[in-house]
């Protein structure tokens, strides 16, 4: 394990130490804008009048500082910087209720944090659920030494839109019987989408009017203007509050070569899966077409039974007539329960070469069951019975000050997966409240088993994991109940992939493997929004004897007991 560590930190410290190391500055007001996400007027959540928010790019090693103003008249808000590992930083992660408190209306707090590593990443609100509403947008961290070889690039930003707003969505989900918000309306490609239209309608007599767009529209795509015969790299990343996704462009293959901000071996298909937390880049190799002509890029639903049309956009080769018709129809997204499918693509991404193996042995495993289930009639998702409330003081502080109010977690034995009939509704659906914590110690090797299971009626779901102020292995996947002793054999210890963000199949399981080398306290949680509204995630606590002596500001704090604490610290 000493050399895994030793990897790790080196990666961390030549990206400190670069020559190139500089500092990123930038100065944002959050507030709420009208805007025509899909060429219907809503309500969005922009960044200095911008939706998506504004890209960051920074080069690994730089020091990255945003001054985030609050202009929500009625709620805090949070910037979660996702795929930053934050070494050094927990305070800086971005999570309400786990490592800081929501910035106030009016009030302003400045993110200060080192990029670590090279990577396509994103950012986006983390408390209630303003990724829904918009706060979102690209983070790209360029290596000072790229070894992959491309032309050009372009950075691919996809969500889902609703008409309805984050804050009904909330209350629709908190209700006494639950009501369920529906299937998006939109899909979104950097913040772009068509409702009322359609840039295909002209293969579909009788179905939505042709798209006619003025001079900028805000739903207008944007366009990938490309020259033949070059090598472009797209940075795909998903921010999605519900849909999985599948992206394809006409006519034209797609490298994979980078996985959550690691590369990873590459290799060849004609689309990708994505889901929500997921960043990828792929490259793609254009032709000469003669003539010059325009090819589809086409994102549709997976994973769940699609009631949302394809979002659309178009690779623009030179001199293609600008406004001629595209001669054929867009690739038909996959089944969207094509599930073998979407495993054999999960199964073809491995590391790349150089990338370190992990630890042979775990020192620790958690199962961790995914379930639905009722608490007083209200709809509920819980993590081995419990479901998640995060409290109103981060847990950073309550561990950094020493508050009694603290409760940690034991780690349930393989009962809590082997008991249980993962197959069928529950026989007992009811579940309590929690926002207990795991507790681990520093230089420990941590097996997670995500383990899938029935809803409450008939069926199981795709639930996407993020794991925050980490990379884990992804050491295999498997079909039913994990069988403790037996699909261990099974693991990936050769080369699988560092991820951040993992997809746990319906009836499945999914094995990770991380070490926990970075003091703080971090989320792991389903990426779904509405999932993780209704407490489906889990609370890691890390190297609590040195939490306890970080030097983490105040204003970090300012809410729940530390409020109190620091308020009457100077009075005695």
């Amino acid at each position: 394990m000493s050399i895994i560590m030793l990897w790790l930190v080196t990666v961390v410290m030549v990206a400190v130490h670069s020559a190139t190391a500089g500092v990123v500055e930038l100065n944002w007001e959050v507030e709420y804008k009208l805007w025509w996400p899909d060429c219907k007027e809503g309500i969005v959540i922009a960044i200095n009048g911008e939706f998506p928010g504004p890209t960051i790019d920074a080069t690994a090693g730089d020091t990255v500082i945003v001054h985030v103003t609050n202009k929500l008249s009625t709620e805090g808000v949070v910037i979660h910087w996702h795929g930053i590992r934050q070494n050094g930083t927990p305070w800086a992660d971005g999570a309400a209720g786990v490592t800081q408190c929501p910035i106030n209306p009016g009030e302003t707090f400045t993110y200060n944090f080192i990029v670590d590593k090279a990577g396509t990443h994103f950012y986006h609100g983390h408390y209630g659920m303003q990724r829904s509403a918009g706060l979102y947008g690209m983070m790209i961290v360029r290596s000072p030494k790229e070894t992959l070889q491309y032309d050009g690039e372009f950075n691919l930003l996809l969500s889902d839109w609703w008409h309805q707003g984050s804050h009904a969505q909330e209350l629709y989900l908190s209700s006494r019987p639950m009501r369920w918000i529906g299937e998006p309306q939109s899909l979104l490609i950097n913040g772009r989408g068509q409702f009322n239209c359609s840039l295909a309608a002209y293969f579909n007599k009788g179905g939505l009017k042709e798209c006619r767009f003025k001079d900028n529209d805000e739903c207008a795509p944007t366009i990938l203007r490309v020259e033949p015969l070059k090598v472009y790299r797209l940075r795909i990343a998903s921010t999605t509050a519900l849909a999985s996704l599948n992206l394809a462009v006409e006519g034209h293959q797609l490298e994979v070569v980078e996985a959550d901000g690691n590369y990873v071996a590459p290799f060849t298909v004609n689309d990708i899966d994505i889901y929500s937390g997921e960043t990828y880049s792929v490259l793609l190799r254009t032709h000469n077409p003669t003539p010059s002509r325009k090819y589809w890029l086409s994102v549709g639903v997976r994973g769940r039974k699609p009631n949302t049309t394809q979002a659309l956009t178009m690779l623009h080769y030179a001199d293609a007539p600008e406004f001629d018709r595209l001669p054929y129809p867009p690739p038909v997204t996959p089944r969207w329960d094509d599930y073998d499918r979407s495993k054999t693509f999960s199964n073809k991404i491995f590391a790349a070469k150089g990338y370190p193996p992990p630890p042979e042995r775990s020192d620790e495993q958690l199962f961790l069951l995914n379930t639905q289930n009722l608490m007083d009639k209200y709809t509920k998702w819980a993590i081995n019975n419990v479901s998640l409330s995060v409290p109103a003081t981060p847990y950073i502080g309550t561990i950094r000050y020493g508050l009694k109010t603290l409760n940690y977690q034991k780690p349930p034995g393989k009962e809590i997966v082997e008991d249980y009939d993962v197959m069928k509704p529950p026989v007992n659906p009811n579940t309590t409240k929690g926002n207990g914590i795991y507790n681990f110690k520093l230089g420990r090797v941590v097996d997670l088993i995500l383990q899938n299971a029935n809803v409450l009626k008939e069926g199981s779901e795709i639930h996407p994991w993020h794991l925050h102020g980490h990379d884990f292995w992804v050491l295999g996947y498997g079909e039913g109940k994990f069988r403790l002793g037996v699909d261990e054999k099974t693991y990936n210890l050769k080369n699988p992939p560092l991820r951040n963000t993992v997809a746990l199949y319906p009836y499945g399981w999914t094995a990770l493997r991380f070490v926990t080398d970075n003091p703080g306290v971090w989320f792991f949680h389903c990426h779904i929004e509405p999932h993780l509204h209704m407490g489906m995630g889990v609370v890691f606590a890390e190297g609590v004897d040195q939490i306890a002596k970080m030097n983490i500001p105040n204003e970090v704090l300012g809410c729940g007991l530390t409020r109190e604490f620091l308020m009457n610290r100077g009075r005695h």
